[in-house]
């Protein structure tokens, strides 16, 4: 081996071992847990409300804080929410929906965990909650118009359920009365109608609005490439996405007295905040114009979104009308896909699909319907794996032809390097007319390979990012395929009697789970259905690029561990019946056998 394999190899071990004492010195932060109903309910702080938007008339960006004290975000008289999903609270202090808690889902895998919360008030830790309003304009003062903490009256409903909306009602000292109907469908879609009768004696104009106000950055941030959170909208068609770390970046605008962006939508259009799996967004009735504002208020550290819509002008003795519609709930694909059907335009998108959204909205639309048929999502991982290596499988017919026609060459090659000695042109040349001769394309074992990359990494982020993946168990010890592999061989995978390492720590990084285990033989038994290189160099890459991949992969997803073992088996027998059928028989257990055997040492000169 000369000294330039010898400086590659030792610079790839010690970046190796630099990236591990990395990890052992400054550990991944572990995931923090989603708030939940008793920590919400006993723990408050005191805190402010989003501002409101800007004045119908001037178009200027509130500068007054409505502050609000614990004891008033205590004591707020609430109505509350009961659906066969749903579950939380409207405050009568601004008519907020400021509580909801999803039933479906829990905060771990343990189905005794408490269930996961979407929604906190004013005054709790990581308060996030949505408001609604009308921003004053010609002939109006901000007392004229319902604020923050104007306290509504309850005019009708009780409980806000499926089939029971609830109607709230303001009126000021002017002959102007307010009313808000809240209402919600079976699964995470409300639909809040606003209304104003002008007694007033003139002419009024005001502008209705929604408002998401989140206080400080998600408590569960993952802070992960692969996945979007943050501010999510559509604009006419274009989706835009910012995350929590550049929203503080925004640009101050005057208008809106604080760091926005604002988009002024014709038609069709949303806006909202997206986390891993939850989502909440305004949304403007379709083929409605409306400003879209994102913001961010640095003095209070308050993250808003806010749908503005056209201001209303109402006579004395008319009145005015708006409804718009409020998600609040799991990214789940088929509910998604329900509310773009009945009109919210490009909603599907506000999954985060990725720059491979043309390959992870089919991987994702084939493993849903799969899992639909099995009902397992180990085993539609499985089905998948298999659908796709079928599509793959004329590729990689001329691949594993063309590997297995350049085996019967192995002889031939052998004798050109003898001939060319160290004339590398030479050699090169010669092995050019051996294939051009033979009709043998020495590239074609490469194309497979490329093709699997974006595939594995659509994989990958349909597994890590759609919420349909979370906590869906495979079986024994494998009951959330969106985690790493539970079990540890620190253990012996449960059979002795302690506990595994954390995920994410040192210990779990080396002391692999089986999934891991399989990966790693999977991967060093297709190896073998080749015999080892005759360079040293590129024989001990070889040799360790299988367990190399074993602890890489053994923190990732356990689904897309399965996929990849899955892979592996498949690829191992397409090859080895295409070698047999081409007349070469691959001997595995020899080249295995081979590679336990004592190298002799070289004589020396």
């Amino acid at each position: 081996m000369d000294d330039q394999n010898k400086n590659l190899i030792l610079a790839t071990v010690l970046s190796g071992l630099v990236i591990l004492v990395w990890l052992f010195l400054f550990p991944p932060e572990p995931p923090q847990q989603n708030p939940t109903e008793t920590e919400t309910s006993q723990t408050a702080e005191t805190g402010s409300t989003a501002s409101v938007p800007a004045t119908a008339t001037t178009e200027q960006g509130t500068t007054a804080i409505v502050g609000e004290t614990e004891q008033a975000v205590a004591n707020a008289p609430r109505i509350a929410i009961e659906t066969p999903r749903l579950r939380g609270s409207i405050s009568l202090i601004g008519g907020r929906i400021d509580e909801l808690f999803l039933k479906d889902y829990h905060v771990d895998v343990d189905p005794a965990s408490p269930i996961v919360q979407v929604l906190a008030p004013a005054g709790t830790p990581n308060a996030y909650y949505a408001l609604y309003g009308w921003a004053p304009g010609a002939g109006l003062s901000p007392d004229d118009v319902p604020s923050p903490k104007t306290e509504w009256a309850i005019e009708s409903g009780e409980t806000l359920s499926t089939d029971s909306p609830v109607t709230l009602r303001w009126a000021n000292d002017n002959g102007l009365t307010f009313r808000r109907t809240i209402e919600v469908d079976e699964d995470f879609m409300f639909t809040v109608t606003q209304s104003v009768e002008n007694a007033s004696g003139g002419t009024v104009g005001l502008a209705p609005y929604g408002v998401l106000a989140r206080h400080g950055e998600p408590a569960d941030l993952k802070k992960f490439f692969i996945l979007h959170e943050g501010i999510v909208r559509m604009s006419d068609g274009t989706l835009e996405e910012v995350t929590y770390k550049n929203i503080p970046d925004f640009e101050m605008n005057a208008n809106e007295g604080a760091r926005a962006e604002v988009e002024q939508v014709a038609e069709n259009g949303w806006i909202g905040f997206t986390d891993h799996y939850w989502m909440s967004t305004l949304i403007p009735a379709p083929g409605t114009a409306f400003k879209s504002v994102a913001k961010y208020d640095e003095r209070r550290d308050i993250y808003q979104t806010e749908a503005v819509l056209p201001t209303q002008t109402v006579t004395d003795g008319d009145s005015a009308i708006v409804t718009t519609q409020l998600f609040a709930g799991a990214k789940e694909w088929e509910t998604i896909r329900k509310y773009e059907n009945r009109g919210v335009v490009g909603f599907i998108d506000s999954i985060d699909w990725g720059w491979f959204f043309f390959l992870t909205k089919p991987i994702f639309w084939l493993l849903h319907h799969i899992h639909e048929l099995i009902g397992n999502m180990g085993w539609s991982i499985i089905g998948l794996t298999l659908i796709i290596k079928a599509v793959l499988f004329p590729l990689a017919y001329k691949s594993y032809v063309s590997m297995a026609k350049m085996k019967e060459l192995q002889p031939q090659m052998e004798k050109l390097k003898e001939n060319a000695g160290d004339d590398r042109q030479k050699l090169q040349q010669g092995m050019m007319e051996l294939y051009k001769k033979e009709k043998v394309n020495p590239a074609a074992g490469c194309l497979p390979i490329l093709l699997q990359i974006p595939i594995f990494f659509s994989l990958y982020k349909v597994i890590f990012v759609t919420i349909e993946l979370r906590h869906e168990p495979f079986f024994g010890p494998f009951q959330d395929l969106s985690s790493p592999d539970p079990t540890s061989i620190f253990n012996f995978f449960g059979l002795l009697p302690w506990g595994a390492p954390d995920p994410g720590s040192m210990m779990a990084l080396i002391f692999i789970g089986i999934l891991p285990l399989l990966l790693g033989i999977s991967m060093f038994l297709q190896q073998k259905l080749n015999p080892a290189p005759t360079d040293p160099t590129q024989q001990m890459i070889f040799a360790w690029m299988p367990w190399v991949f074993m602890f890489m992969l053994g923190g990732f997803a356990s689904g897309l561990v399965v996929y990849w073992i899955a892979n592996n088996t498949i690829t191992f027998t397409q090859q080895y019946l295409i070698m047999r059928s081409q007349g070469y028989k691959p001997d595995v257990f020899g080249n295995i056998k081979s590679g336990f055997k004592r190298k002799p040492k070289a004589e020396k000169k």
